[in-house]
């Protein structure tokens, strides 16, 4: 009974990649990601000390 196991490839055992079927229009690298949550964590912080 151990035998009739269906064997898969390792590459596509389940693994869907979207990526490839979708490209969006809006690509953003890495570091624009991290300055933008920097922009916004003083921008918290500023109005968050102008508020007390």
């Amino acid at each position: 009974m151990a035998e009739d196991k269906i064997r898969m490839p390792a590459t596509q055992g389940g693994l869907v990649r979207y990526f490839e079927d979708y490209k969006s229009k809006l690509e953003f690298k890495p570091g624009h990601i991290i300055i933008m949550v920097v922009v916004v964590v003083l921008i918290e912080l500023f109005l968050h000390i102008r508020g007390s």
